[in-house]
C-alpha cells in the first residue's frame, strides 16, 4: 500500500500537476495540504475522473486539507483539530481507510517569530500533540502526515545557521516536534534514511531547487502498529522541477500487507 502527502500550494491552480503526478505515481492514499479553495471549489469531478474518492476541509484563499483514496472507502472520523472551538482554520482532517487511521495536517507556519502567529503555531502544536496521544492510546495503526512546517534537526535544512530565528527552526518548534515524537511515533523517512540529506521543499526564489537548497518539512509519523510494516519511503523530487508546480514535492511511504 502506497500512501503519499503533498502540499499542492493551490489545488485548482496546480491541478494539471496534481493529476499528472497521480497518474505517474499511482498512490493508494494521498493527503493534500494548502488547497487554498473553499469547500465548494474543490475539484471533486477531476479527482473522481482520476479514480480517487475524496474528503476535504476547504477554506477560502488559505489552508485546506484533503484525503484521497483510490478504490478504497474513506470513513471520516475528525474534521478540524479538537481543543479550540474558536479556531476556524482548515488544517486537519482524519479518516479510517483500509484498516488505518490517517491524519492529514497542515501545521501553522508561525512567522514572524516571536509574535501572535508563532504563539498560534505553538498552541496548535500542543493541541495536536494531545490529540496524537489519544490516537496512540487507541493502539490502532495510525499515520499522521502532512506539512509540519518543522525542520527537526540541522540535517533537515540547507545552511541551518541562516534559519535559527525562523519559526520553522526555532528551539521551541523543534522541542515541540521532539515532544510529539517522544510519545512513541516513528519518523518514517528518518527510519529509512537516518543520515541522508533529504528535502521536501524548495523556495521559488534564488534558484533554490536548482541548488538543492531545501528543507525537510513534510513528514510521516507512524505508530508502532504501522512502523513494522514500513517497506519503503521517498520523495518525488522531480515533481518540484515541473512547470507551474508547488514549492513542495510529494513524499510517500509503502507499507507491507498485514
Amino acid at each position: 500500500m502506497k500512501i503519499a502527502t503533498y502540499n499542492v500550494n493551490g489545488v485548482n491552480g496546480r491541478l494539471p500537476v496534481l493529476l499528472r503526478w497521480l497518474d505517474e505515481s499511482a498512490p493508494d492514499v494521498v493527503c493534500l495540504q494548502e488547497l487554498k479553495a473553499p469547500q465548494e471549489k474543490f475539484p471533486e469531478q477531476a479527482i473522481s475522473d482520476a479514480g480517487y474518492n475524496a474528503i476535504w476541509h476547504g477554506q477560502k484563499s488559505w489552508n485546506g486539507v484533503a484525503i484521497l483514496a483510490k478504490g478504497l472507502d474513506i470513513n471520516e472520523t475528525t474534521r478540524g483539530l479538537p481543543g479550540d472551538p474558536e479556531d476556524t482554520h482548515s488544517r486537519y482532517i482524519e479518516a479510517e481507510i483500509n484498516g488505518l487511521t490517517i491524519g492529514c495536517l497542515y501545521l501553522p507556519n508561525g512567522n514572524p517569530a516571536p509574535g501572535p502567529k508563532f504563539d498560534y503555531k505553538l498552541k496548535w502544536f500542543e493541541r495536536f500533540t494531545l490529540h496524537a496521544a489519544g490516537l496512540l492510546a487507541s493502539k490502532k495503526p495510525v499515520i499522521l502526515t502532512g506539512d509540519y512546517n518543522v525542520m527537526p534537526t540541522e540535517l533537515d535544512v540547507y545552511k541551518p545557521e541562516r534559519w535559527v530565528e525562523d519559526a520553522l527552526f526555532r528551539p521551541e518548534t523543534r522541542a515541540a516536534f521532539k515532544k510529539l515524537i517522544d510519545q512513541g511515533w516513528t519518523d518514517a523517512l528518518r527510519k529509512q534514511y537516518p543520515d541522508e540529506v533529504i528535502y521536501t521543499f524548495w523556495d521559488y526564489f534564488r534558484n533554490a531547487y536548482g541548488r538543492n537548497a531545501g528543507l525537510r518539512i513534510d513528514h510521516f509519523l507512524l505508530s508502532a502498529q504501522v512502523e513494522d510494516r514500513l517497506a519503503a519511503a521517498g520523495v518525488d523530487k522531480q515533481v518540484r522541477g515541473w512547470e507551474k508546480t508547488s514549492d513542495h514535492a510529494p513524499v510517500w511511504i509503502e507499507l507491507k500487507d498485514k
